[in-house]
């Protein structure tokens, strides 16, 4: 009777109707949609709340003697930077996506963006 049941569970399970995510990942990417996030630019008056609060997270850089600065040599790095962490402060963003963003392009460097996270959370509650 048992073995009766546990076949019927299985055959019942079996046409659920659920689809494996597995052909999720063979989609090919040209038909994936794209999806694209609008963002707000600071005010003048958010813009001087987040500089200052950048001030007090980069001050404790040189105590900590594991951060290692981020190659930001060029304009559009230090721009894409400052973006980034203007719209993880701003909460345009989750700290899971500021990491995924930031790990993207500096894969390296997930201590420093950790640094900026936990820095952000202890100036603003």
């Amino acid at each position: 009777m048992k073995f009766y049941l546990l076949l019927t569970s299985i055959a019942i399970l079996g046409m659920s109707g659920c689809t494996s995510p597995s052909q999720h990942l063979n989609t090919p990417a040209k038909k994936r949609a794209i999806v694209t996030m609008h963002y707000e630019n600071p005010t003048p008056q958010k813009l001087a709340l987040y500089q200052q609060t950048m001030r007090t997270v980069a001050s404790g850089i040189k105590d900590d003697s594991r951060y290692q600065r981020i190659a930001l040599d060029t304009p559009e790095k230090k721009e894409w930077f400052k973006r980034l962490t203007y719209r993880l402060w701003d909460r345009q963003m989750t700290r899971y996506q500021f990491m995924t963003e930031g790990l993207a392009k500096y894969p390296s460097r997930r201590y420093e963006f950790q640094f900026v996270i936990n820095g952000f959370a202890k100036v603003c509650g």
